[in-house]
């Protein structure tokens, strides 16, 4: 990554970075899936590939707040059901990252951001809404959380845009708002430090990064704070259509940028 680039950065420019990572905050601890603006918004401003590695740790940042917030409400049957999945789609989107250039990466998460909010639509339709999250224990429910599971671990190191495929697949196993904010928070902060590693070995974190990182990261807190206070006056069926809305404008960001 030309670190260079990093300390030519315009007073708008910071200023967006700001506002992206505010929204990151926001994002995990109200409305998971916003944060697709925050990925666009980075990408606009930075060299898209060396967007991904800064913006990681100001999504940790984020979800150790969450974890802090929603602690007590993880569901941690579906998170052992996820992890092996997520790990192999980490290692897929680092070899992934290897070859491919910015423009295959944007296509490729957009289609499948939008095919999967769908396919979400359509089950919610045909599904009673209600339910507990139980899914993982069947059959037809390992088989989704695999698949599920692989595609967050590679769109997440691809492009950090794992938030909606999980929103996703949480919101298809019935998860309540308290449930799916605290199984996303623990989710997200595992896999987003196991991917450190990965994105400095590829170049995408280094020294200057972390320094333009350590001066984001204290607007995430602001931003979680609201989105702390915001979450207990959204209903269900509104933080479900906020998820899935936020969900589509990401994918249709990645696909005209």
């Amino acid at each position: 990554m030309n670190t260079m680039t990093l300390w030519h950065i315009s007073g708008w420019g910071f200023a967006a970075l700001a506002f992206a990572a505010l929204l990151v905050g926001f994002s995990k601890t109200a409305v998971s899936g916003a944060n697709t603006v925050s990925l666009a918004v980075f990408a606009a401003v930075l060299p898209a590939r060396a967007s991904t590695g800064i913006l990681l740790p100001v999504l940790i940042a984020g979800d150790v707040l969450a974890v802090l917030t929603y602690r007590r409400h993880a569901h941690w049957p579906t998170l052992w059901r996820l992890f092996p999945a997520v790990a192999a789609g980490v290692v897929a989107g680092t070899l992934f990252l290897v070859w491919a250039d910015d423009g295959i990466v944007r296509t490729s998460i957009g289609a499948i951001l939008l095919l999967m909010a769908g396919v979400t639509l359509w089950r919610r339709r045909t599904a009673d809404a209600a339910r507990e999250p139980e899914a993982v224990t069947t059959r037809a429910g390992r088989a989704k959380a695999r698949s599920y599971g692989m595609l967050g671990g590679f769109t997440t190191m691809v492009a950090n845009a794992g938030g909606p495929v999980m929103s996703l697949y949480l919101l298809s196993a019935g998860f309540r708002k308290l449930g799916f904010l605290g199984t996303s928070a623990f989710f997200f902060l595992i896999v987003n430090v196991s991917k450190v590693p990965f994105s400095a070995g590829l170049g995408l974190i280094d020294g200057r990064s972390l320094l333009l990182d350590a001066a984001l990261a204290v607007f995430v807190v602001p931003g979680a704070l609201f989105g702390k206070w915001a979450v207990t006056r959204i209903n269900q069926r509104l933080f479900e259509r906020l998820v899935i809305a936020a969900t589509v404008v990401g994918g249709v960001q990645l696909l005209l940028r």
